[in-house]
């Protein structure tokens, strides 16, 4: 396993930028450990909705975590309000930064993730494969 931390800057978008992260460091598997940082726009896919909702405000995130693939990832986000109200869903673009968001995730060398279709829900979902 190896670890790896990068920041990102203001007015990034968080999912582009970890998704040009996975694809440059041709990361095949691997997942979150940690991230901290703030958002002054935020577009989610909540629970079971086929829509994006969208926010404008400060927010602090208090979560985000999922798998990473150059072949599909899968994150899903926490964010708070001023008044420590929150809300979470998919992780999908939109996201912009406001003062930085510090990524920490680790990278596993002997598998790799794919997204592949399961009948079982109907949805591209995790296959593990051995590398």
């Amino acid at each position: 396993m190896q670890i790896r931390t990068f920041r990102l800057k203001p007015k990034q978008d968080l999912f582009d930028e970890i998704e040009s992260y996975v694809a440059t460091q041709h990361i095949e598997a691997g997942c979150l450990l940690s991230s901290v940082g703030s958002l002054t726009h935020a577009t989610l896919r909540l629970a079971n909705q086929n829509i994006y909702n969208e926010y404008e405000g400060h927010f602090e995130i208090v979560s985000l975590n999922g798998t990473i693939s150059q072949h599909g990832s899968h994150l899903h986000i926490a964010i708070s309000n001023e008044k420590g109200e929150t809300i979470g869903g998919h992780l999908v673009r939109g996201c912009r930064i406001y003062t930085t968001a510090e990524i920490v995730l680790a990278e596993f060398e002997d598998v790799v993730y794919r997204r592949e279709f399961a009948e079982d829900s109907g949805y591209e979902e995790l296959t593990v494969h051995p590398r």
